[in-house]
């Protein structure tokens, strides 16, 4: 219970700048939980439809590969679906590439999106908690300028312990959701990483099976 009431009194000796740091800590926290689950998913999905579909591509069997890329919402099947629906055309390595970046250019924004927002609240309770500070450090000197001077001592400790709260609690915020904005900018490079690698892999098998086909014509 002494926990409880030490935590209640630190709030409450934070003055209404706690207010908008707590949202924005919300905000902040909402997104990363929503953007790590989507980053999961999408890494799992990848994953999934990728090892499906490239036993086709070494196979040979473009049309059922193609059927099967088209159905799905994964990152890398809408990737390889471009590269697929331009074979469909006579073209070079160069056109089918440009195909499947004209997809990553649509892709990669979607895995990126709202992640930048983390550290940019970071940055802000940061200097919400330090306007927080220097305002309750004002308010505390004038009301030290207007005591008994035996009193000044104690009642401008007092008041310098209370505006550090806003700053206290801003650190205490702003340090994780930096630490959690690299943690999900590393998934999010892993995912474009995975889908560049299976961008060429891809390329790679259709350049083969050309070359192999090649000398039959």
């Amino acid at each position: 219970m002494d926990t409880f009431q030490t935590i209640v009194k630190f709030f409450v000796d934070c003055g209404w700048f706690i207010y908008p740091s707590l949202l924005i800590m919300v905000m902040g926290v909402t997104i990363a939980i929503e953007r790590f689950i989507f980053l999961n998913r999408a890494r799992s999905e990848n994953r999934k439809m990728w090892s499906q579909v490239k036993p086709m591509l070494e196979s040979g069997k473009f049309k059922e590969a193609h059927s099967v890329t088209a159905k799905s919402d994964s990152a890398i099947g809408r990737i390889v679906n471009y590269g697929l629906t331009r074979m469909q055309s006579p073209g070079r390595r160069e056109d089918f590439d440009a195909a499947m970046e004209e997809g990553m250019m649509e892709i990669v924004p979607r895995l990126e999106k709202r992640t930048h927002y983390i550290a940019t609240f970071a940055n802000v309770i940061t200097l919400v908690g330090l306007l927080g500070t220097i305002i309750g450090l004002i308010k505390g000197f004038t009301a030290v300028a207007q005591v008994n001077p035996a009193e000044k001592a104690e009642l401008l400790s007092a008041s310098i312990s209370i505006a550090m709260n806003n700053t206290a609690f801003a650190l205490m915020v702003a340090i994780p959701f930096l630490l959690i904005h690299s943690f999900l900018q590393a998934k999010t490079s892993e995912i474009v990483d995975g889908l560049e690698g299976a961008k060429i892999s891809f390329l790679n098998l259709v350049q083969r099976l050309k070359t192999e086909q090649t000398p039959a014509r």
